[in-house]
């Protein structure tokens, strides 16, 4: 008989006893239980199954890069999704997933993505040009309009109708509402089939991939040449066979570029702006940067590699609160991992939030720091740093959402002053780590 090693349990009671304080917000739960019980702990449930939790960096390097071929992405992460989103990047494994990535990454290479430019650059610029002024207002929704604008014209180009694009949002931000609920009220399912919340959503999904199938025909009858993502998916090839995605995969991956690509985005910009606005002295290094690139380059590619200090505050907010602030798999066979022994299908989840904040790693953890991301410095955030994942399973997207955060901080740096009256964001930990009313007053520069 196999003998298994696990790391220091988690009393089961603790768990149950804290079901419900843990399904609102786990992240003080998570820590907690770290500083009790070391860089990984586990729950047993029952017998024979364990689940685990790490911040520890060398089991995350083990399970996310060097052994990444003995771990898939688990139910908990995908079930929800397929129903609604389809088979893409994000929710699917193995084969399948291999498959579409090595298909779509030249679409998202580097020079593909400055094609783009452009299209980014204009849509960032209507969209903050006519911020309310003067006044507290709720950051989040202008941030998730703007992400939302920028995938869509990026997809799309000017060839959609804006009626079309606002259909397509609110039908997106309902599903995602509601996948939330599903993931974090399992035991509700059952009301939910039984309520017609569930065959609702579905109609909505069907919705969605009706208007994106539409689109898409549409295009392939013009035969004209619009330079955007759609076009670059539309020309990809299977390297085996040399055809096309079939129409569904290829509605399938929009869906979730869609979801996927917009509200991590505008998670990621409403905390770097609130911290900004709360470090008036560093974002006054952003604006002072923002107007000397200007003066230095034109052309939007070269600014974003000349603005290397507005980088660094993103990444540090993204360090503070990582957008994909945990994630999980599972194995497919037993596993030696670090000093432990595992039986397969054990579930693991890597909290990269904790790993972003583990003492041993960084320097004042909790501070808003963003010389922790220039020059020699940076080199010390390797292995413990993970905004967009690591391995083969990185995000594809990158490049686009880096591209898209520094031209619209840098473009609101030349514009406004930020100030903020809140001490600390609230944050709600579903999917993503969303920020929870957070308020900032625009003053025009």
């Amino acid at each position: 008989m196999t003998k298994y090693k696990y790391p220091k349990s988690l009393p089961l009671i603790t768990f149950f006893l804290n079901a419900e304080t843990i399904r609102k917000n786990p992240i003080p739960f998570h820590k907690k239980s770290f500083e009790k019980y070391g860089d990984s702990f586990s729950v047993s449930l029952g017998w024979s199954r364990k689940i685990m939790l790490t911040r520890d960096p060398l089991i995350v390097k083990h399970i996310l890069q060097k052994h990444h071929k003995n771990y898939f992405k688990s139910k908990i992460q995908t079930k929800y999704l397929t129903k609604y989103l389809g088979f893409g990047l994000l929710t699917s494994n193995g084969e399948q997933w291999l498959k579409q990535r090595r298909l779509i990454q030249p679409a998202f290479h580097k020079h593909k993505m400055e094609q783009l430019i452009g299209l980014m650059q204009t849509t960032i610029h209507a969209n903050l040009d006519h911020i309310e002024t003067d006044k507290l207002i709720s950051v989040f929704p202008v941030m998730n309009t703007v992400a939302f604008n920028v995938i869509a014209n990026s997809l799309f180009s000017e060839s959609t109708h804006n009626e079309t694009l606002s259909r397509l949002q609110k039908i997106i931000e309902q599903i995602q509402v509601f996948l939330v609920k599903e993931v974090r009220l399992p035991h509700k399912g059952w009301w939910f089939k039984l309520s017609g919340q569930v065959k609702h959503h579905k109609t909505l999904s069907e919705e969605s991939r009706s208007i994106l199938r539409n689109i898409i025909e549409e295009r392939q009858r013009s035969q004209a040449n619009h330079d955007d993502l759609l076009d670059m998916l539309l020309a990809t090839r299977y390297e085996d066979t040399g055809k096309a995605m079939s129409m569904e995969q290829l509605i399938d991956e929009i869906s979730i570029l869609f979801v996927a690509g917009h509200e991590t985005t505008a998670n990621a910009l409403t905390f770097t702006l609130f911290l900004l606005a709360k470090h008036p002295e560093i974002y006054t290094k952003v604006y002072e940067e923002t107007v000397r690139v200007e003066s230095e380059a034109q052309h939007p590619i070269e600014r974003i590699g000349k603005l290397i200090y507005t980088r660094a505050c993103i990444d540090e907010a993204m360090r503070l609160y990582p957008p994909a602030w945990i994630t999980d798999r599972e194995n497919y066979d037993d596993d030696s991992v670090g000093d432990f022994h595992i039986k397969k299908n054990t579930l693991i989840g890597v909290s990269f939030y904790e790993l972003h904040r583990h003492p041993d790693y960084w320097e004042r953890p909790n501070e808003f720091v963003p010389e922790r991301f220039l020059g020699e410095n940076k080199k010390k955030t390797t292995g413990h740093y993970y905004p967009f994942g690591a391995g083969p399973r990185m995000c594809i997207g990158l490049g686009f959402a880096i591209y898209e955060m520094v031209l619209t901080v840098s473009y609101i740096a030349k514009r406004y002053h930020l100030s903020t009256t809140q001490k600390e964001v609230r944050l709600n930990p579903l999917i993503t780590l969303k920020p929870v009313d957070v308020s900032i007053i625009f003053n025009k520069r």
